[in-house]
């Protein structure tokens, strides 16, 4: 098969399935791993799509390591935040053992929880300080703290985790697509996340509809694994049991 052939195929396959990996155009191409990152590498320097770990994707799907800060990412959005927390704050019952992640968006339901009951475990310093001013029952998990996001994270919250076992958690995320999940760029908030993610019963990713098509450089959860809530529909995902827009 010709040099051009093969780019118009690797081309053809990201424009419909936004990402591909290196064992998959091997298969497809019937080539070898060596002449499949030739192709990808120069695709890339042609501009023709991005170049990532074990295969590519394509230029709208381009990954990025960025992490705006706490200050700048408030003023993103915002009216759409408050839709999207409004209802997930809707969702928690008396009962419920929540764990809320840190982040701008979760921040939000805070200012729709009523007399709540339920008890809550959160990495964000700034939610645990709310959420104690107003009585509720909250844990701030230890660790390093994050100046940029006000997270807490490391090894030590992490092993705290995993002795907890939520009925409700609420995530943020940096990124969503379907081949790769929910994205953040740093490690360490992505093992955090991971982590409380298996320790939840359910879990809801609170996005809005900017987040859909980006890739931050890390997978903390698969798309099919927790409830998305947005706040409009968005093209290429339909709306079902797992994802909500939130009205």
């Amino acid at each position: 098969m010709l040099t051009e052939q093969r780019y118009e195929i690797i081309l053809e396959l990201l424009e419909t399935r936004k990402s591909v990996t290196v064992t998959e155009l091997k298969e497809i191409l019937d080539t070898s791993e060596s002449t499949v990152r030739r192709d990808i590498t120069a695709l890339d320097k042609m501009g023709r799509l991005t170049k990532v770990f074990g295969g590519a994707v394509s230029l709208e799907n381009a990954v990025s390591a960025y992490e705006p800060t706490v200050a700048q990412k408030s003023d993103l959005n915002i009216e759409e935040k408050k839709k999207i927390a409004r209802y997930a704050a809707g969702l928690i019952e008396p009962t419920d053992f929540v764990f809320l992640d840190a982040g701008t968006t979760t921040g939000y339901m805070l200012d729709y929880l009523e007399n709540t009951r339920a008890a809550f475990v959160t990495n964000g310093v700034s939610h645990a300080r709310m959420l104690a001013q107003r009585g509720v029952h909250v844990t701030l998990i230890g660790g390093e703290l994050k100046s940029s996001t006000e997270a807490v994270v490391g090894a030590q919250a992490i092993e705290l985790l995993r002795k907890y076992h939520f009925t409700k958690g609420f995530f943020g995320t940096n990124g969503i697509t379907k081949e790769e999940g929910f994205t953040t760029p740093d490690v360490g908030e992505a093992q955090v996340k991971q982590t409380a993610v298996q320790q939840c019963q359910k879990s809801y990713i609170l996005a809005d509809s900017t987040k859909f098509g980006n890739i931050s450089a890390v997978t903390f959860a698969p798309f099919s694994g927790s409830v998305i809530l947005t706040e409009e529909t968005v093209d290429g995902y339909k709306e079902n049991e797992r994802l909500i827009v939130c009205r």
